[in-house]
This record gives structure tokens, sequence and C-alpha cells, in this order.
């Protein structure tokens, strides 16, 4: 009778871990965020290199199916996604950043505000992103805040964001970037420049 019960409660247990970590990795629970880790980690910058590939295990197939991402091969594209400024806080609708980069080694790139949920925030300003077409193939910088600042070449909108994430795509990136993506890619660097609730 103790031995049915001792594998009873090892089922149930199993199952309720198994069950409660596929749905946090597929970002049904609240607070679960599957988009900001991976396995790679460029200056805050994170990637999972098993999207799109054929090595991508049960939970990485939930994530791509739950977000809807292209999840293109490889070497057609890698995605990397940051949550935090510079100093490590989180990125909050009620602050304004300086998001800054240059050339990327891939064909082209773009950078895309996604809110808590890792969708478009519902706002109608058309700014939420910068890409290789506008940025040019320079230095280049953009401000991140829900209202437009006045003088700002770039702006993306953080309106109705909350707290928001990132996402860096590099579509035909060079050999280097998946071979050694800390030393071949200098990711944009987002710094905090002011808070609106700040007292």
């Amino acid at each position: 009778m103790w031995r049915f019960l001792a594998y009873l409660l090892a089922a149930g247990a199993g199952s309720a871990i198994g069950l409660g970590s596929a749905l946090w990795m597929a970002g049904l629970l609240p607070g679960a965020n599957t988009m900001a880790f991976g396995n790679v980690d460029v200056r805050g910058w994170r990637s999972d290199f098993a999207i799109g590939s054929e090595a991508a295990d049960p939970y990485t197939r939930a994530r791509v199916a739950r977000y809807g991402l292209l999840a293109l091969a490889k070497s057609e594209a890698v995605y990397f996604t940051r949550a935090t400024d510079e100093d490590g806080e989180p990125l909050r609708e009620a602050c304004t950043y300086r998001l800054s980069g240059g050339a990327m080694p891939a064909g082209w790139w773009s950078v895309t505000l996604y809110d808590g949920a890792s969708m478009l925030p519902a706002n109608s300003d058309g700014a939420l992103s910068i890409d290789a077409s506008r940025a040019g193939a320079g230095a280049w910088e953009a401000v991140i805040a829900a209202q437009r600042p006045e003088g700002a070449d770039h702006w993306i909108s953080s309106r109705n964001a909350a707290t928001f994430d990132l996402t860096l795509r590099l579509y035909m990136p060079e050999p280097a970037v998946i071979e050694t993506p800390t030393t071949a890619l200098v990711p944009p660097r987002i710094e905090r420049m002011t808070c609106g609730d700040a007292p």
C-alpha cells in the first residue's frame, strides 16, 4: 500500500513539475518572459541559437509556436533580446533611453520594441523599431520614449509598453556571429537618460 502511494506521489509531482515547466517555457504563466534568455549572451543581449534549427528541443519549439517567430535558420537570421539597460535595470515606459550602435555584421538588421507580453505595444505612433535602412552605414542612435522628443532624428515609441524588451534581428549574419558571437558582435547600448517617475 505504501509503495503504491509513493509511486502515486512521485507520478503526481513529476506531472506537476513537467506541466509547470512547459507552461513557463511557453510563456503561459504570469511573469514568464521566455524571449529574454538563451544559451548565448553578448553584453546583455541574449539569444537561443537552437531557434530555427533541427536541434531545437520541445521547450524551444513551444516558445517559437507561442510567440509566432518566423524562426529562420541561423545562417539566415539570428535574434537577440534584451530587457535591461546598461545598469541592469528593467526597461520601462516611464523612462527615456538612448539606444546607440554602429555597423552590424549582417546583411541587414533591425531593433524592435515589444511589451511585457512580447507583443507590439498598442499605440498608433508608427515608431516601434529602427533598422539598417534608416540608421545608415555608420554610428547611429535612437531615443526610446513614450513621447517623441524634440529634435530626435530616430525615435522608438514605448507608449503603452509598460515593462518592455528589445529584439535585435540580424539577417544574413556573417559566419563569425554564429561561430564566436561574443567577439564578432558589438550590440547596441541602452543607456537610461531620465525617468518620469523619479523623485
